[in-house]
């Protein structure tokens, strides 16, 4: 999409403002018949429709639902095939962590477990700010050898995990099941250059709460524990999302003719 554009792009002065309404579409509620569009009162969405251009996107293929790092690049007109964001460099990047070449960042978020280890609520009851602040700063005592673990609280349950080191790879599972009711996952490398850093992110969840409620089919660990665990409350455990690299999406705005490579850095944040 990309080289499409590149040639019709003109300078000027003016600017366009894209407006991503992300979540809105809805289903008929069962008893109006009516979704939540065609039911409330939209004077100020209907103003801007009708002085804007509407239009609808096929982000990545037919019959696929994008997440979030698909769903935004495929707005800029990145092929979300190619470029792949994690939720985890999204995150980092709403926040303004400085993520640099070789960094793998996960989404992480608090969620509370049973005695069986089994999870009772992906979001821990959506914790206060307050609350996430200070157990992600109980999360900075962990140490992993051979690995920098970088954490920062972003808002209510969720928090960025990034690996800092040598060798990384975002080629990652993630440790959320998407369901209540099963233990977190181990992580798993999905090529064998992953296995480290799988390792690493499996022993920073289980230095957490300090292997409390094994999780079933955990796998070895080629690193000792940490060695200053910070273990969480009980009832608490991290859940890691979206394991990924930082990709280079800004030199091929300055290759097709987008600017300078200013330009890519500022739409990189």
């Amino acid at each position: 999409m990309l080289d499409v554009i590149a040639p019709l792009v003109v300078e000027n002065t003016t600017k366009i403002v894209l407006l991503s309404l992300d979540g809105l579409g809805g289903l008929p509620r069962p008893e109006t018949g009516k979704s939540e569009l065609e039911t409330a009162s939209l004077p100020n969405l209907d103003a801007l429709a009708a002085r804007g251009a509407c239009g609808l996107i096929r982000h990545v293929a037919p019959g696929i639902t994008p997440g979030s790092g698909p769903g935004h690049l495929g707005l800029f007109g990145y092929d979300p095939l190619f470029y792949q964001v994690g939720r985890g460099v999204l995150e980092a990047l709403g926040i303004e962590f400085d993520l640099r070449p070789g960094d793998v960042a996960a989404r992480g978020n608090f969620c509370t477990v049973d005695d069986r280890g089994l999870i009772t609520d992906r979001r821990a009851g959506r914790i206060s700010t307050e609350e996430c602040i200070r157990l992600t700063d109980r999360l900075r005592e962990i140490q992993v050898p051979g690995v920098e673990l970088l954490l920062e609280p972003v808002k209510e349950h969720r928090f960025v995990l990034v690996l800092r080191g040598s060798g990384l790879s975002g080629a990652l599972s993630e440790t959320d099941p998407q369901a209540t009711g099963k233990p977190p996952l181990p992580v798993r490398a999905h090529d064998p250059e992953a296995r480290p850093t799988a390792d690493a992110v499996n022993t920073f969840v289980t230095a957490a709460t300090r292997g409390r409620a094994r999780r079933q089919h955990d796998p070895p660990s080629r690193f000792r524990p940490a060695s200053r665990p910070a273990p969480l409350p009980r009832g608490l455990s991290p859940a890691c999302r979206g394991d990924r690299r930082v990709p280079d999406v800004s030199r091929p705005l300055a290759a097709r003719g987008y600017g300078d490579p200013q330009d890519g850095r500022r739409l990189r944040r």
